[in-house]
């Protein structure tokens, strides 16, 4: 009775809300430039604070210091390498350019950054009581410590290169890529990852692996289911005899809808065959025209020959040749684009620079054609058709590591990629010794012949 007590209930997915809100209100950039401040100050404060240890006692109190000759001055270059050699580490393992923008930060930097901040203040706070109260006289004992710090920093900067390169290098999981339009699937190997980096990890090969999406293709399906079910009529009519009819009617219906899809399908196979053929053909003859005209310009050369002022300002650079012959296949490719859906992939722009690639590189015909025959991955397209923009949808905690059984999404605006995760299989290899007597035999040869 008379309890006045307040309780308030909140849980995880609460929490990872209110985080997730706090994270937004500051701005992806905010954030960014925020991580790079602190990052160069604590460089700073690890960098300048065995320095400040070793010169405070010079500047605050000359005269008491004790000199400790050779001793202090050996100090003083391992102090010296040591600083060098944390530098150049630290900028090997921290400072690179950033590959994306994570939805959090990472949590084992966070937690290394942390130590330091803790290790230098606990440093200066013993400095402060020890040395610099009391006015210390020793000053080996100061550089000792000093020397001290740098030692302790280059131990922690061993257990960053732990924690962030070694710990994920080992193959844990196999993660199931899918992707939700048209199916296709690829299967990575991952170590031990956070679920936002596992996402990233993902994504990179995604864009080298995973032929370009091709929203034009899945709109042809669509466009057939629909016409299909725009022919059928629906009637409400009561008896048993026309309901009898409707359901034969439907059935013939049925029946005759893979018929459709099936000659559909090879019409479309017979064009693109036939778009293809006319496609080789004039790239063939492209080419062959080219290989003439340098063939002509070679024996000119090697013959010693007074070439024409008129004739060398006429001669043409890859891309000008390029832009000359484009015409004769021009018709044809734009054919074969179109038949194959292609046509929004590919503008003349990157058309004529692949074709002045490949002339200057001295490559086939079969080698230029590559890059339309066949889709291939988003890296090869311009970058106003790469997907920059992803969303990463997880029950788990974005920050938590990946664990069997995971399943995560990476949505973008016209498909998603559905990822599951599942570990290696334990392998238990034995060992079988098999005797090198083993594989010896004795060939007995009859030595009777036959008359």
């Amino acid at each position: 009775f008379g309890d006045d007590s307040c309780y308030i209930i909140v849980s995880q997915e609460d929490v990872v809300r209110i985080t997730k809100d706090l994270e937004d209100s500051v701005g992806v950039d905010c954030r960014g430039y925020l991580t790079r401040v602190l990052a160069v100050v604590l460089g700073l404060l690890v960098l300048l604070t065995p320095l400040a240890f070793l010169v405070l006692p010079h500047v605050l109190w000359p005269e008491k210091l004790q000199s400790c000759g050779t001793a202090c001055e050996g100090l003083f270059i391992s102090v010296a390498f040591k600083l060098l050699i944390l530098v150049l580490a630290v900028w090997a393992l921290f400072f690179r350019p950033d590959r994306a923008t994570l939805p959090r930060v990472h949590v084992f930097r966070a937690l290394l950054g942390g130590l330091v901040l803790l290790l230098v203040l606990s440093y200066w706070l013993f400095y402060g009581v020890r040395i610099l109260d009391p006015q210390e006289e020793n000053y080996l004992g100061v550089v000792q410590y000093a020397v001290s710090l740098v030692d302790v920093l280059l131990f922690i900067h061993y257990l960053a290169v732990v924690l962030l390169e070694l710990r994920q290098i080992q193959t844990i999981f196999s993660v199931s890529v899918t992707r939700s339009t048209d199916g296709h699937t690829r299967t990575y190997s991952l170590g031990t990852l956070s679920v936002q980096r596992a996402a990233l990890v993902i994504i990179e090969h995604y864009y080298c692996d995973f032929p370009i999406h091709n929203p034009a293709l899945l709109s042809a399906s669509k466009t057939r289911a629909a016409k299909h079910l725009d022919g059928l009529k629906v009637y409400s009519v009561d008896g048993e005899l026309s309901s009898r009819a409707m359901i034969a009617a439907a059935a013939r219906r049925r029946d005759s809808a893979h018929n459709e899809l099936y000659y559909e399908e090879a019409e479309h196979e017979r064009r693109v065959r036939k778009r293809r053929a006319r496609l080789v053909v004039a790239v063939e003859e492209a080419f062959t025209h080219i290989k003439r005209l340098q063939e002509e310009e070679q024996k000119k050369k090697g013959g010693g020959e007074a070439i024409d002022p008129q004739e060398a300002a006429q001669v043409m650079d890859p891309r000008e040749a390029a832009q000359a012959v484009f015409p004769s296949m021009a018709r044809a490719l734009q054919k074969f684009l179109r038949t194959t859906k292609q046509q929004h992939l590919h503008s003349m722009e990157s058309i004529q620079r692949h074709l002045a690639f490949c002339v200057s590189t001295n490559m086939t015909p079969k080698a230029f054609l590559q890059s339309f025959l066949s889709p291939g991955p988003t890296l090869q397209y311009e970058p106003h058709h790469w997907t920059r923009q992803w969303t990463l949808v997880s029950e788990a905690s974005v920050t938590s590591s990946i664990k069997e059984g995971s399943t995560f999404l990476l949505k973008t605006t016209d498909y998603s990629l559905v990822v599951t995760v599942q570990r290696v299989p334990y392998v238990s290899l034995d060992e079988e010794y098999q005797d090198p007597k083993d594989h010896k035999f004795v060939l007995r040869l009859q030595s009777e012949t036959s008359v």
